[in-house]
């Protein structure tokens, strides 16, 4: 009779867990869920999904953080067994992992998994972590989620609807965190150092060739990143996730960064500078990852993919967060012993890795439209063969770390941005002369189209030079021994890739405000070459080098005009200097 009575019990016990799930879901649904996989949420759908769960659920918490272009705030969810939602607490007491979704609205798949993800730890359908704490922004460019169509994303394989790329100014938000021109990646910013988080995943779709994959991964680059952070990141993290997820039926493989050829040709790791959020999150040793699915498969699939690997990365960081935070404060401290820091990287082709990489045979066809040769993959003839993965990179250009940067008080701009990042400075108090190291700009490339907004310049050199400059009250000295290090250099350093100045933050200065008249000219230039007997030398030495000079009569006043007293300093003189370490 007891064990009738047994049976019976754990037969209703089984049936309540049962139809307390189905409760949950029907209690909860989403637009992913009802549409049987093939529609998304819309941005209403989403918030009201979070603020019904945080209601209903004491581990889920929801707040709205400051302003995006379109006018409407930032959200930020957070799941956390504890109940808990004071970062100043849960920061130094558990892992947190940050996702990012809706970058690009049209890659919704993170959207919807997202939502899935944190109904089912609340409800109990997965377990719960005790170690971690996820948080997400739910959709991030509000602007373009708002911005509804069917037909922009071409070459996508569902959802029926979706967001646009661009934002409520048409922004492309994943080329924004360092130049921070939008709202949204300014409130990011203040999101990001509120949380501090120790891994962070931003989810994407994307395609440029066709192969078996459903999931891809975009890691930070390891050698950028570098250090013991790094090196965990490429020999333990990455095989970690991609081992788990294969024991779960989900191949995954670094994200395949080709373009109008097939994959097997072999490819290069996709370098993330700071513009992009992985590259942005790394400046302060945050793990960051981009989880890039195939546009061309199902969008139900997609989603459901996206998901099992967000919970792989959960079970991951149960095991390895506290590692992780030590490596992180390890890499901190290993910066103060630097005495140089990599500005610019290039792929080191003496070192590869070997891809089992699971694709579709690629076929060269005529075109019925163009007529030209063109690309088709073959889906009834799948390989798995070895394909050569560039995945190291090498620094091509350095510089030696300063001990700070002084800045004149004038560029608040930047002034700006260093404050919105947290980074420490302080004010001269008194007007002083110091002996500092200051740069001229001697040649920069421009983009000749536009680049979100701007005219990005590119291969910046310059020319160093240690002189006595004189520095007002309130200008800002900008100590490199700190958290935030790394944003520094890459900002303030103009021949770093995503520098300020590259982002035509001082192109004021590359404006030549006063000239010359040649007729009046001439002969002051005749006086300063019988005045000045090495100035005559070196420029007799150059007509006579140089053809196109000495057939220049004007490149020639203008080269004397350029070293007098007369030429204007401020010309190409940038306002940002460096004082050395002793």
């Amino acid at each position: 009779m007891k064990h009738v009575l047994s049976l019976i019990a754990i037969a209703i016990f089984l049936y309540s867990c049962e139809t307390k799930t189905e409760d949950i879901e029907l209690d909860f649904p989403t637009t992913f869920e009802t549409s049987r996989g093939t529609e998304t949420a819309t941005y209403e759908e989403v918030i009201s999904f979070y603020l019904k769960l945080a209601k209903e659920f004491p581990e889920v918490n929801i707040q709205t953080i400051g302003k995006t272009d379109s006018n409407r705030p930032l959200h930020l969810v957070t799941y956390n067994l504890d109940s808990d939602f004071n970062f100043n607490h849960i920061n130094k007491d558990k892992t947190i992992l940050f996702v990012n979704n809706g970058i690009h609205p049209g890659e919704s798949d993170g959207i919807d998994a997202t939502m899935l993800l944190f109904r089912d730890l609340a409800s109990g359908k997965i377990e719960s972590p005790k170690k971690t704490v996820i948080v997400t922004i739910p959709i991030y460019n509000v602007g373009g989620s708002l911005n509804r169509n069917s037909t922009s994303r071409a070459n996508q394989n569902g959802p029926k609807s979706y967001g646009f790329r661009g934002n409520a100014l048409n922004y492309d938000l994943n080329r924004d965190f360092i130049k921070t021109d939008t709202k949204n990646a300014r409130t990011f910013a203040q999101i990001f150092h509120l949380v501090n988080p120790d891994i962070f995943i931003d989810n994407h779709v994307s395609n440029g060739a066709d192969y078996q994959y459903t999931l891809t991964h975009l890691f930070t680059q390891h050698n950028k990143l570098g250090g013991s952070l790094g090196k965990y990141v490429h020999e333990s993290l990455m095989p970690s996730l991609e081992d788990s997820l294969a024991m779960a039926d989900w191949d995954i493989t670094p994200y395949v960064n080709v373009f109008n050829k097939p994959p097997e040709v072999g490819f290069t790791q996709f370098m993330d500078h700071p513009r992009y959020s992985t590259g942005y999150t790394s400046l302060w040793n945050t793990l960051g990852m981009m989880v890039e699915t195939h546009m061309l498969k199902p969008y139900k699939k997609r989603v459901e993919g996206t998901y099992t690997l967000m919970k792989k990365m959960i079970t991951i960081s149960e095991k390895e967060g506290q590692k992780i935070q030590e490596l992180r404060n390890k890499t901190n401290s290993e910066y103060a012993l630097k005495a140089y820091y990599p500005i610019q990287w290039e792929i080191d082709s003496s070192k590869s890795s070997t891809l089992k990489f699971k694709g579709f045979k690629a076929d060269t066809l005529v075109s019925e439209v163009t007529g030209f040769n063109r690309l088709k993959y073959n889906r009834e003839e799948p390989f798995t063969k070895d394909i050569v993965y560039y995945d190291s990179y090498k620094p091509r250009d350095s510089v030696k770390i300063p001990e700070s940067y002084l800045i004149k008080k004038q560029w608040t701009s930047i002034i700006d941005l260093l404050n919105l990042n947290e980074v420490e400075f302080d004010m001269i108090k008194n007007d002083t002369i110091l002996e500092v190291e200051s740069y001229k700009i001697e040649n920069f490339n421009t983009y000749q189209s536009p680049y979100e907004g701007h005219y990005l310049h590119y291969n910046t050199k310059v020319v160093s030079n240690t002189e006595n400059v004189f520095f007002e009250e309130g200008d800002v000295l900008v100590p490199t021994d700190q958290d935030g290090i790394r944003y520094i250099l890459e900002t303030l350093e103009p021949s770093a890739v995503d520098s300020f100045f590259n982002w035509n933050f001082f192109d004021t200065i590359l404006q030549q405000k006063e000239g010359f008249s040649p007729y009046v000219f001439e002969d002051t230039a005749y006086r300063l070459l019988l005045k000045d007997s090495i100035l005559r030398k070196d420029f007799e030495a150059k007509k006579l080098n140089d053809k196109d000079f000495s057939e220049n009569w004007y490149e020639q006043l203008s080269w004397i005009f350029e070293r007098s007293e007369f030429y204007e300093k401020a010309h190409n003189q940038y306002p940002v200097y460096r004082i050395p370490k002793i």
